[in-house]
Order: C-alpha cells, then sequence, then structure tokens
C-alpha cells in the first residue's frame, strides 16, 4: 500500500511517540499542516478504517497508535519504489538512506534484509 504524505506524515509522529490523542497529535502536525483538530480526527478514523492506525481508550479518551511498524511500512513503500517505479531487479541500494533522521542503522538493517529478501521471492 502507497501512502499519502499525510498518511506518513500522522504515521512518524506515531512511530516517535505513542498513543497520542487527536489533539496530542494536532498539536504535533499542525504547524507542518495547517489542519483543524476536526480534520486531525477525520484523518485518524479514514486510517483506523485503512488499518493504518489502531484506536484504543486511556481513561476515557481515544488514543492512537500505529498498527504497523516502521520498517514493514517503509520496507513496501521502498519496495514499490525501487521494484515497480525504477524497475530495479538486483540488491537494493540503502547507501542513499544513511543520513535518515528517522532511520537507526539497526533499523537500516533490517529494513535492507526485509527488502533484498523480497526480491529472491518470485
Amino acid at each position: 500500500m502507497i501512502l499519502s504524505d499525510t498518511e506518513m506524515d500522522v504515521l512518524k509522529a506515531l512511530w516517535e511517540h505513542s498513543p497520542q490523542s487527536a489533539r496530542e497529535l494536532h498539536d504535533v502536525l499542525a504547524e507542518r499542516t495547517g489542519w483543524a483538530v476536526s480534520t486531525t480526527r477525520t484523518v485518524l478514523e479514514r486510517m483506523r478504517q485503512k488499518e493504518l492506525v489502531v484506536r484504543d481508550e486511556s481513561h476515557g479518551l481515544a488514543v492512537f497508535s500505529p498498527a504497523r511498524s516502521k520498517i514493514e511500512v517503509l520496507g513496501e513503500s521502498l519496495d514499490h519504489l525501487f521494484r515497480h517505479v525504477l524497475e530495479v531487479s538486483g540488491n537494493v541500494p540503502l547507501s542513499a538512506l544513511t543520513g535518515s533522521a528517522l532511520l537507526d542503522e539497526k533499523e537500516l538493517s533490517e529494513l535492507e534484509r526485509m527488502l533484498n529478501r523480497r526480491k529472491r521471492r518470485p
């Protein structure tokens, strides 16, 4: 599944800290997005329907967490880019990602293993 920029922004905020309420997420994302709180709630509900986030209750407050790991989501996105858009058939060159603020060395290694394992599948 290819995610929209909006969905990726929400997931990145949740990967950094979760669970979060719609208000907390709004506070994190508002400066960048300009959304109203109601827009944040709508986006979260659509993402819940797509099974991208999980909604739970905490002290009577709805809170959200990512339904999928960062590595799983980024792996699928990169796999789509490399295999279907760029038509890379060999090992995936992850050296371009080493400066990423989103991934640490362990996550980069895990991502590389995941992508290069997929290439061997028929």
